[in-house]
This record gives C-alpha cells, structure tokens and sequence, in this order.
C-alpha cells in the first residue's frame, strides 16, 4: 500500500529526546509488569495447541466433549447438555477450562487447569489451549531486549484521515488475514533515513504502529502502542524502548496481524524486545 504523503516533512532528521521522555527506571518498572503479565497462568507463553473445529461433532485432541460449528456459531457437547457460543470475527473468549487426565488440581501458578479458547479468524473457527505448564511459559527467563537508550523516543509528526481506510493484511497464520483500520500516518526519522508509517486503530481510540525494520535479531514485526491521541493532535510519541512483541512470537498458534504493507523503517530499530526465541 502506497500511503500519500498530505503534509510537510520536519527539517531535520536528529532525533531529539523530549524533556518527558521516560526515564531508565520507569522503563524498567514497565518491563517487569510486561513480564509478569506474560508470566500469567493462561497469559501469551501458555498456548499449546491451535484446533479447527469442524462442521460435524468432533472430538479435538484431549478437550471434553463435542465440538461443532455452524453458521456463526460454535457448540459444545458434554453428554446430552449442550452450550452454543457466539465470537465475532477477529475475537476471541475462553469458554472453558478442564484438568488433563492424571494432573494435579494445582501447581506453582495456582492452576493447573487448561484453558479452552474460542477464537475467529477469517471465518473460521478454532480452539486454541492455553496451558499453564507450557514449555515455554516453564522455561521463561524473560525478553530479550535492548537496553534503554532515551534516543529512541520519537515525537514524530502525525496526520490523520478525515475517514478510517479498511486495509487488509496478512497474519502470523498462514491462510488468515485480518482487516484493520488505518487511521493516519507518521513521519518517522533516524540517521539521514525517513518513512512514512501506517497506524492502525479506531477513531477517537488508541492507535497503535505495526512496523517491521533492519535489524536482524528482533522478530519479523513488532508493535507499539502510541496511546490514546487528544483532539487536534499534530505530533505523536512513539516509545521505540516498548516496541513489543506479538504473541506469535512466543508461541506456533498466534495469529497476530501483519503490519499495514509498507509499514518498513529502513534502518535497526535497536530498541525494545528482541526474538524470543
């Protein structure tokens, strides 16, 4: 997607840390709270497994009951009762939880129970488990991440659109796609080197920066999240220290949205997460 350009560009490309820029510790303070929501129970390193659910009573995998989609809606079978739920496209919701055969009732994280989510992606329904005693959630030590460097908070001019523009993008999972809504489009500059970028988001909501980059030991994308913009706003801040993982970079059944096409700085953005694995 080509993205035109509707307004002047700034007049240098010297990054210029704000006077309020986060300071090295608050950034910590945010990294520990990232982490231990990732360290949650059924949180995005818990993910074991991502199933179809298909059009006739099914069982899927170690899961209780019978499951079964039709229309918009999926059902669930245990015996002769049976639950129908309804998840709108690209939503998700847990509807379940039940305990493996021969596990404990409870473990280190206080549950050992797995949980069963439905989620809607491109039409299509699937479950996908999240497990407490995931190997990836047992082996977490932590993101890798840069250090913070205060250069990387970027207060970059912003224009909006008078109307959102539907653009559809790829996803994490092969076959899926996901349809977003562009809001606007920043600046961005470090180094002699410029970009014109896509955000994403809901009118008068948060806005969020998919973006992918040069350097080669993040994840194929990341995102960040510019906050809630006040009316009238001309110039927005992207934190480049909290560019974040996905979860499909934790985790094989994530399928998280590819960024908006485009959506490239054309230098290493050596700042926030870095692979995970």
């Amino acid at each position: 997607m080509t993205l035109q350009d509707t307004g002047t560009r700034p007049a240098t490309d010297a990054p210029t840390v704000p006077d309020d820029a986060p300071t090295a510790a608050a950034h910590a303070a945010w990294r520990a709270a990232r982490e231990d929501e990732l360290r949650a129970p059924h949180g995005w390193l818990s993910p074991v497994a991502y199933l179809d659910v298909p059009h006739v009573p099914t069982v899927l995998g170690d899961v209780p009951g019978r499951w079964w989609v039709d229309a918009d809606q999926v059902h669930h079978a245990v015996g002769a009762d049976v639950t129908t739920h309804a998840v709108a496209e690209g939503g998700s919701q847990v509807v379940a939880t039940y305990l493996p055969a021969g596990r404990a009732p409870a473990d280190d994280a206080g549950t050992a129970e797995i949980a069963v989510e439905i989620v809607r992606r491109t039409g299509r329904f699937a479950l996908r488990l999240r497990d407490p005693q995931a190997p990836a959630r047992a082996a977490f030590t932590g993101v890798p991440a840069y250090p913070h460097d205060a250069s990387w908070v970027l207060d970059v001019p912003v224009r909006w659109y008078p109307e959102p523009r539907e653009v559809v993008v790829g996803a994490a999972r092969p076959g899926l796609v996901h349809r977003v809504q562009v809001v606007g489009e920043v600046d961005v500059a470090r180094d002699g080197r410029r970009a014109t970028l896509a955000l994403t988001g809901a009118p008068g909501g948060a806005v969020t920066l998919l973006f992918s980059d040069d350097a080669d030991d993040v994840a194929p994308w990341r995102v960040v999240q510019a906050g809630v913009p006040g009316p009238g706003t001309t110039t927005l801040r992207l934190d480049l220290n909290r560019a974040v993982n996905l979860p499909y970079a934790f985790s094989d059944h994530g399928t998280c949205p590819a960024p908006v096409p485009g959506n490239h700085l054309p230098f290493a953005v050596t700042a926030g997460e870095r692979v995970p694995r």
